[in-house]
């Protein structure tokens, strides 16, 4: 994929992801939905493909959540120059929308949580405060099943979209309902995308 990329588009993409940065509760992941819209159906920087690739790449790397950032930059960097076809000066680009999305997207967070962390500890017992975590909770679990919902239509595949979702569907009643620890449900994903059932 090959797009054109203009140094206001760079700035734009720093902004956009700063702006996230700032919209972020839970996980790095409840922004996802914006990220794919604001990516791939507004701005054409990268295909359906890449983003669900970057995402799936990056849950299974070892490390934090929010390497899919990282992916996601370093995939729009490539594509402004066409693709690794481009060979090694494609690195140039791709680090540096590596490099952008990602400190756009942790750097305010980083801030805002350095300046509000101390003041919430000390503050812990005001109502406003535990109402605030409360109310909250929702917003995010209906942030992730956005997120669920979008890698499950951007595979492109409907016939396998109804199996994919009630798999999903069925692990979010097990992590809610009983005591599974995740990390089995996530292997069992693994067996199951080893042997190709999903």
């Amino acid at each position: 994929m090959s797009v054109t990329m203009h140094a206001f588009d760079w700035v734009s993409l720093l902004l956009h992801f700063v702006s996230l940065s700032l919209l972020t509760v839970g996980n790095p992941m409840s922004p996802a939905p914006e990220m794919h819209r604001y990516l791939v159906d507004q701005q054409h920087w990268l295909s359906d493909l890449q983003f669900s690739s970057s995402m799936a790449i990056a849950q299974a790397l070892p490390g934090p959540n929010v390497l899919f950032v990282a992916l996601l930059g370093w995939n729009v960097g490539l594509n402004s120059v066409g693709g690794i076809g481009a060979g090694w000066p494609a690195l140039i680009p791709a680090c540096f929308g590596l490099v952008l999305s990602l400190l756009g997207f942790l750097l305010p967070a980083l801030i805002v949580s350095y300046l509000c962390s101390g003041w919430i500890a000390r503050n812990s017992k005001l109502l406003a405060v535990r109402s605030f975590k409360t109310g909250m909770a929702p917003f995010v679990i209906a942030t992730l099943l956005a997120t669920g919902w979008l890698l499950i239509v951007g595979l492109g595949d409907p016939a396998r979209e109804w199996g994919y979702s009630l798999l999903a569907a069925v692990a979010a009643l097990l992590v809610w309902r009983t005591k599974v620890h995740l990390l089995w449900l996530i292997a069992a994903g693994a067996v199951l995308g080893g042997f190709g059932w999903i």
